[in-house]
């Protein structure tokens, strides 16, 4: 079925709930790769390949953080790799998605609507209407009701 999973992660507890779901559906769709990306979009991640910058501290960060993530995929058996992109999210993710040949997009959404989502905007929604690969939407509640 799907052979190369893209799965966005933000340093949030959002991951969890859409990682969980990953970690299913790779192994029934006999042990598909999984490959995260984080998108920073901080001023130094949009500008530092034309402007020829260094790596901020939370760029960093962002980049300890989901090799974090893959490695402790590939404990568990999984095939994983982490990308860390700079720039506007949605298209990032979705650029991402075609270079390295996935064939399924699946994220996390916070599940805003009205005026939060029209002010913040939303990257599923992005992603959802740009990307060519599939896409698998969860919305995830990061605390869950005690």
């Amino acid at each position: 079925m799907y052979h190369r999973i893209l799965v966005p992660v933000e340093n949030s507890p959002y991951d969890q709930v859409i990682l969980a779901h990953i970690r299913k559906l790779a192994r029934t769709c006999n042990n598909a790769s999984i490959v995260l990306i984080h998108v920073a979009d901080g001023w130094a991640a949009r500008n530092i390949n034309q402007l020829h910058l260094r790596e901020s501290e939370e760029m960093k960060s962002d980049r300890e953080y989901i090799e974090g993530v893959a490695d402790s995929l590939e404990k568990e058996g999984f095939e994983a790799e982490a990308i860390l992109a700079g720039g506007e999210p949605a298209k990032e993710i979705a650029a991402c998605a075609i270079r390295e040949n996935c064939d399924l997009i699946a994220m996390a959404t916070h599940g805003y609507s009205g005026l939060r989502c029209w002010t913040l905007g939303s990257v599923a929604d992005k992603v959802l209407h740009t990307a060519t690969a599939p896409v698998f939407l969860v919305r995830a509640i990061a605390q869950p009701p005690a």
